[in-house]
């Protein structure tokens, strides 16, 4: 099978990680010999040049410009590049990348699939949005899209009920397909010693992962430390990933007087949190409760529990479902018990052992990229024989 993937996002650029998810998806479609292109959006003319090792897909540099000539000519490319393919397939809303992946199938008669991992709507009119413009643009695509797409794949449970019940999107048109973690590169075997003796650190370290943009809550876990350090004092806290909010957390530790306790790493590459996680004693994804949270699946937890590791993880959204049973879910947005639930597992290693099993386990069975790539896979496969049908 061939396949365009197109993502609104420069695939190469460590600012902007969400790439992380198509990246994954392709590779796991290369395992059984079908052939990818992935159109994306870079931040820098020629990043392309910075070829990806190992990954195997070929890469098509869009124009991310604006600009109605801009459009026009990121979807003459893309027509192009669609007669070659059996299916399209394209991730998130945005204009410049949605518009053009519409009209290229459709102007080459292929099925249109539509990878919805998070509701970018709400996560744009987080604090302050640039314009509320843009944002009604987005409002009216992000109902549109499923409409127009053959197929869509949705990361949790809580859109998977706003494509089927809000947009009336029959069942058969959609699909579940949550984030997942490489096994055999998160995993329990990872050394623990690489990032203890870098930062020559001998006591307890709790991890926290995730890019400190608009919608993330770190800031929890830094209120959660003021608390945990008056039990365990010699406790490290990583704080991994960057954003435009890590000066504003930074100055949060200090008004707290924490911040001797906590790293904050900034932007790291995907391949290198591995260690960083393999090196903590519990992990944490903490979140508040809204619509934002709700819907998202989090990457962070699927490669904690393929990671094997202890989790505290706020009970919201799709964090049920991952954690559930293998981890320690407390209240969202309450950072005294997030900090219960840290002390808890700090105190008791016997606690953290078993569930370092049961979590790589969740994984194994179902929060990997193989799994969620085969959900995606029977959709293109029911999509492409429709298609087949349609022409005879």
């Amino acid at each position: 099978m061939k396949i365009l993937m197109i993502h609104p996002h420069d695939l190469f650029d460590l600012s902007e990680p969400w790439t992380i998810r198509i990246k994954s998806l392709a590779i796991e479609f290369l395992k059984h010999n079908h052939q990818v292109k992935i159109a994306y959006f870079p931040l820098k003319k020629n990043s392309s040049a910075k070829k990806c090792p190992g990954n195997g897909f070929k890469t098509i540099e869009l124009d991310r410009k604006r600009g109605l000539h801009i459009l026009i000519k990121n979807s003459i490319r893309l027509i192009q590049e669609a007669s070659w393919a059996d299916i399209v397939h394209f991730q998130k809303c945005f204009h410049y990348a949605s518009i053009p992946a519409v009209i290229a199938s459709w102007i080459n008669k292929k099925p249109l699939h539509y990878d919805w991992d998070d509701w970018e709507t709400k996560i744009y009119f987080y604090g302050k949005p640039a314009s509320p413009m843009i944002g009604l643009y987005m409002w009216i695509l992000e109902r549109a899209l499923p409409k127009f797409a053959d197929s869509v794949s949705l990361s949790s449970r809580r859109l998977y009920l706003l494509a089927t019940k809000d947009y009336c999107l029959s069942k058969n048109r959609v699909c579940l397909a949550p984030v997942g973690a490489d096994l055999n590169i998160f995993k329990p075997e990872n050394s623990a010693q690489i990032i203890r003796k870098k930062y020559r650190i001998n006591g307890p370290i709790v991890l926290y992962l995730g890019q400190l943009h608009g919608a993330q809550y770190a800031e929890l876990l830094i209120h959660a430390a003021q608390i945990v350090l008056q039990w365990h004092p010699t406790t490290i806290f990583f704080i991994v990933g960057g954003g435009y909010r890590l000066e504003e957390l930074k100055c949060l530790a200090k008004g707290l007087n924490v911040a001797d306790n906590i790293i904050f790493t900034g932007f790291l590459p995907h391949e290198q949190t591995k260690d960083y996680i393999a090196a903590a004693d519990v992990c944490v994804a903490s979140f508040s409760n809204n619509e934002i949270t709700k819907s998202k699946s989090p990457l962070k937890l699927a490669e904690y529990l393929a990671s094997g590791k202890a989790i505290v993880a706020s009970n919201v959204g799709e964090v049920r479902n991952m954690v559930g049973g293998v981890g320690v879910l407390v209240e969202p947005g309450n950072h005294i018990i997030l900090a219960g639930g840290i002390n808890e597992l700090l105190s008791r290693p016997d606690l953290r052992a078993k569930m370092g099993v049961l979590a790589r386990r969740r994984a194994e069975e179902k929060y990997n990229w193989i799994w969620t790539a085969d959900n995606i896979m029977d959709s293109y496969k029911r999509l492409i024989k429709g298609n087949e049908l349609r022409k005879v």
